[in-house]
């Protein structure tokens, strides 16, 4: 048999069959005097053999343990491993599965999700509320409450657990006062005003004071250090959060987190 013969009886392609070649999968038969290579029923069967594995879900170095029958491992014990590998993967699914569908009953009926999802069920819970505190203003969205909720997911992604506990204390503080978010929809009301003031505009102390009253007790509690007031650990990440603002909205929080300390002591 030729080559495309035999990837035919089989059901691959040459090129597969080539492949395995160069990986030492499949010997190569010696080439005829006219320069092809003759295929043998051993060929066929072997390469066969190669196929049912592969689609088991074996990798073609799994495949080339088991022919060559002399790495102290038989057929069995690699199926066995295979088998508790697939359950891993059908959990993993099964979590993921689980989490596409909390996002979809996020969407609810309107059939969306905002601009910063996928979060979890509780920040998607406060941006829920922002969204309805948002829809009653007479104008746009502040632009700072956009800013604020790309933050918030940014810290329940991939931050330390300080800046977790702070961020899961302020969605406690949250959902347990009516009232903060409209406060929070002041304060960013304020912050917008500042985006062509001034660094010693008189607003800027208002407008910290004003930060400074927007953070629950629990929160700050939840502040493991004093540059954990929600502005970053390191000054990598504080020098790339404070450059996001305006001279004069940069001032107001960096004196806000000032008087967060003061207040934490």
């Amino acid at each position: 048999m030729r080559i495309g013969e035999l990837a035919g009886i089989v059901g691959i392609t040459s090129r597969a069959v080539r492949h395995y070649h160069r990986i030492g999968l499949l010997p190569e038969p010696p080439r005829q005097p006219n320069g092809y290579r003759e295929y043998s029923l051993r060929d066929a069967v072997e390469l066969a053999r190669i196929r049912r594995l592969t689609e088991l879900g074996l990798s073609l170095d799994e495949v080339k343990d088991v022919l060559a029958d002399d790495v102290g491992k038989d057929l069995v014990e690699i199926l066995t491993e295979l088998d508790a590998d697939l359950a891993r993967q059908e959990e993993a699914i099964r979590q993921r599965r689980a989490r596409l569908a909390r996002l979809f009953e996020q969407a609810g009926q309107t059939g969306r999700l905002p601009a910063e999802a996928p979060v979890s069920p509780e920040l998607a819970a406060i941006f829920d509320d922002m969204a309805r505190v948002s829809a009653r203003l007479p104008g746009p969205e502040p632009a700072a409450a956009a800013k604020e909720r790309e933050l918030l997911a940014l810290l329940e992604t991939g931050s330390s657990p300080g800046y977790r506990g702070w961020l899961h204390a302020m969605v406690r503080s949250l959902n347990a006062d009516p009232q903060a978010m409209r406060r929070a929809y002041e304060t960013y009301a304020r912050l917008d005003e500042l985006a062509e003031a001034p660094e010693d505009d008189p607003r800027v102390a208002e407008t910290a004071r004003a930060v400074v009253d927007s953070i629950p007790d629990e929160a700050l509690r939840a502040m493991t250090a004093p540059d954990d007031a929600g502005t970053g650990e390191d000054a990598g990440f504080a020098n790339a959060f404070f450059a996001d603002f305006a001279p004069a909205q940069a001032a107001a929080v960096r004196l806000a987190i000032e008087l967060l300390r003061e207040r934490a002591r």
